[in-house]
This record gives C-alpha cells, structure tokens and sequence, in this order.
C-alpha cells in the first residue's frame, strides 16, 4: 500500500509533537508521503506561526519596526531544531524571507513560509527528500488552481521516490509568485498528492479523534462518526463542520481514494473514513448534525403563483442582479420563501424588494431575520421511516417553533429553520432524539 500523510498545526506545534509525528510515520512503511502544515499553538494562549508571519508581514512591508516579530518567529523554529538535535540552519532561509517581506512579496507568500520552513525540518529529522510545493502544485495567471497540469507534474516527480515531504498550503502561479489555498489548505494539498501517486489512503492527521457527529461546543462528548461518504461530508462542511478542509474531498473523490482522520495525540484511535461510498450500515439514523446562523427569509405571497409562468425565475434574477446568493427556497402554492445569507442581504435589502414589486408584483412581502440553520444529513434517512417526523417530535418537545423545512431530493438531509435562540437547544434536541436515546 502507499499512504500519504497529512498532520494539521497543532500535530507539529512543538518539538514534542514532531516526535508523536515521527512515530506515527515511522510505525508504518507504508506512510511514503508526508504533507505537513505550519506550527500551530502549543497552548490555548499561543500564536500560530501562520498569523506571526502576517503580522511580520504586515509590519515589513509598510516600513515599521518588524525586527522583533521575525525573531519570534525565528525561535519558534530554533527551538524545535534545538530540542530535535537537527543538523541544520534555517539562518539562509530567513534573510530570503526577510528581503521578500521588506520588497513585498505578497501576504500569499507571508503565508506559506510557515509551512515550508516546517516542511524542511521535518524533512531533516525523518531522513525525507524534501520538494518545495512551489515546484508541484500549480495556479494559472488568475488564481485558479490548475488541476491537471498539477496533477502531471507532481505524478512525474513523485515518481520513483520512496518518501518525500511536501509542505501544504501552498503552490506557484506562471510568473512564479506564490500562491495559497483558503486557510486549512494543507488539506487540499494531502488530497493532490494522494491523487497524484494513486495512494491507497489518505490519513489526515489532527487534533480530533475523527469527524464527530455534532459540535463538542454544543453536545457534551458527541460520539464520533466512524464512516461517512463524500456526499454526507459536503452537506455537513457547508453548514459548518470544520474538521477538514472540503475542498480537499475533490482529488480524492476522482480517485476513489477513502480519507482516513486520525488524532496525533490518540493514534491508537481508528478516526473516521471517509468513502465514496459503503454497504456498512450508520451507526444512527442521522450520521450528523451541523448549523449555522445569520441568515434572513424573504417570503413572497401572491394568489395563483403557481399557474405563473416564469415566477420563480423573475424572483432569482432580483437576486442575482444584485449579486446575492441564494441558500435554500422552500415554497408553498401561493408563497415562496428565498433564504439568503442576512450579512448580505442587509445591504442590498430596500434594492431586492424594489425589484420584486417590479419583476412579479406580489401580494405582499414579509422578511424574518435572525434565522439559523440546522442540516440533518445521513445516508440512513432514505431507509428508515418517520425521520421528519422524530426531528419535530424533537423540536416541539423542546419548545422550538420550525420557521421552514427544506428536504433534498436524494433524502440524504433536511434543512431546518428555527430561531437564533434556540440553535444550540435545537442541535442538543436532535442529537438527543437520534443519539443519546440508542446509546
């Protein structure tokens, strides 16, 4: 088997965790490909690297004083070359890093050092060949993320090579600028190189024993999902699951590769898979629950709506005019209701309405702001009856009053509705009702 290996900042925050790191990698030969990210925090009131290197950054290049902000970066590293006993210098490093921020070189480039310095000294203590993303991973004169013309070169220069260290977050545009992935783009660059050698797994190493079926914020002690397919994950990443990165799902999925998430610091725990798809059967009804607030519904009332033709769509192209995305539009015969984030609405609220009048004329217009969303997502709701009906039984017994209800064509989740107020009591509800009860 070959298996890539990604470990977030927090797995490689210190000296101490190298070691964890060092172990884990070591334990199994088939772990031939490390991608790793920058330092994180070694303790609830640390900075991570990353946000160290922006305010340097930041310092540098307007001409103030930034002298004692790269030190501090500097030690960091020195620290852990220190206590590792490492056999190298990062001093040349530096002076490039130093000259690049005073003429500028950009926030991306600020951004990625974190994870290439870590990249080197990781590299160094395991014995790796180390490749500079930059080198590997591509973006086109836009912006844009060039799959394919990545996915080749690195294919090439993987090649033949029995282990090799790859920093995350980062790569090149055409004119050699560097250029990052969203914030938890080490991710992503796991996902490309997993594609690129046709690994067999992708073991994404954190902070967390897996992907747990609801926020710990929330839930005392959720249980953790042991498999969950790409589909189920999207669905919950787009309300808020931050366990990985949900960009990094797309090179994989092309592959059929699964995506293991392991924690570091319990990795005798067997995590979460993530799989295209499985015949094993959900531990519950509902593999997750997930929400997020913010956001406003525009419900539109007009008599005999549904024998216009062209409703609907005279009602999108307001919004799209003044470009607001559109979450979710649960309708009714004479009502239609157009979710949209609030942030964004807010601004454009007195255009939106114009607009309406305008394109359809309705009856009339109600808005109701303070609106949170919950998604119910698991593969098990297509085979098991009542699922709707144990979510409202949840919610009425908890006192929640339901504003709107969205169901999604392949039964794989329902979109909740319900006051801002009572967003936590309603994720505890549901967990309650599918979780707590079976255990």
């Amino acid at each position: 088997m070959i298996k890539v290996v990604k470990f977030g900042g927090s797995s490689l925050a210190s000296a101490e965790q190298f070691r964890k790191v060092a172990d884990i990698i070591k334990s199994d030969s088939d772990r031939r490909f490390v991608v790793p990210s920058a330092p994180g925090k070694r303790f609830s009131d640390d900075t991570k690297v990353t946000d160290m290197l922006y305010e340097c950054y930041r310092a540098a290049s307007k001409g103030q004083e930034y002298a004692h902000l790269m030190e501090a970066i500097r030690k960091r590293y020195n620290e852990i070359i220190t206590e590792l006993g490492l056999e190298v210098s990062l001093d040349k490093e530096f002076e490039i890093i130093e000259a690049c921020f005073v003429g500028k070189a950009g926030r991306d480039y600020a951004a990625s050092r974190g994870e290439y310095l870590n990249g080197i000294l990781l590299a160094n203590y395991l014995g790796y060949e180390f490749i500079d993303a930059a080198e590997v991973v591509f973006f086109d004169d836009k912006g844009v993320f060039d799959a394919e013309k990545t996915n080749k070169v690195m294919s090439e220069r993987l090649s033949g090579l029995s282990n090799a260290v790859i920093p995350g977050f980062y790569g090149s545009m055409p004119n050699d600028t560097i250029k990052t992935f969203s914030r938890g783009g080490s991710d992503i660059t796991g996902s490309i190189v997993a594609r690129a050698i046709k690994a067999d797994l992708y073991e994404n190493w954190t902070d967390a024993s897996g992907v747990l079926v609801a926020d710990p914020r929330i839930v005392h002690n959720p249980e953790v999902i042991h498999t969950i397919t790409y589909k189920e994950l999207r669905e919950l990443a787009y309300m808020g699951f931050a366990v990985f990165h949900e960009d990094a799902i797309f090179p994989v999925r092309k592959e059929g590769i699964p995506i293991n998430i392991r924690n570091t610091n319990h990795p005798e725990d067997a995590g979460t898979m993530i799989v295209e798809s499985t015949s094993k059967k959900a531990d519950y009804t509902v593999t997750g629950i997930a929400g997020k607030k913010g956001f406003t519904a525009v419900t539109i009332e007009k008599d005999m709506m549904n024998s216009e033709v062209g409703f609907c769509r005279k009602v999108l192209e307001v919004f799209e005019k003044c470009k607001i995305s559109i979450e979710h539009m649960p309708s009714g015969v004479d009502t239609m209701s157009v979710i949209v984030q609030q942030a964004e609405f807010e601004a454009k609220e007195q255009e939106v309405l114009a607009g309406i009048h305008r394109n359809v004329s309705p009856d009339a217009i109600e808005i109701e702001s303070d609106i949170a969303l919950l998604a119910i997502v698991g593969r098990g709701m297509k085979s098991n009856r009542g699922t709707a009906g144990r979510i409202f039984s949840a919610l009425a017994h908890a006192h929640i009053n339901v504003k709107m209800i969205d169901q999604g064509s392949s039964e794989l989740n329902i979109i909740v509705g319900v006051s801002e107020a009572d967003f936590e009591k309603a994720i505890k509800a549901i967990y309650d009702i599918f979780v707590t009860v079976r255990l």
